[in-house]
């Protein structure tokens, strides 16, 4: 049996297992209960913070890509760039 078949044949395993077997499906303690509990609101300042680590992170990014083109927009051109292409051509 090839690696293909292989996992074909668990694949289907699986599904079938999951369609003729059902149960039912129980909430966590965060998600089923009261949305003012301690729990809710832990996991509530976890995301907030998480998000704020993303955003602080994004904004560094965002941050030096600004200070880069700022700063070759101040940098005069190097020597020999100010030159017109029709000049540069002829021999």
């Amino acid at each position: 049996m090839n690696h293909r078949k292989l996992i074909h044949f668990f694949l289907l395993n699986a599904g079938l297992g999951l369609i003729l077997f059902p149960q039912t499906v129980s909430a966590c303690a965060a998600c089923f209960g009261k949305s003012d509990s301690e729990l809710a609101l832990g996991m509530n300042m976890g995301i907030f913070s998480l998000l704020g680590v993303v955003v602080c992170v994004l904004g560094g990014i965002a941050s030096f890509f600004i200070y880069l083109a700022r700063r070759a927009a101040i940098m005069p051109t190097a020597p020999g760039n100010n030159v017109p292409l029709e000049t540069t051509n002829k021999a």
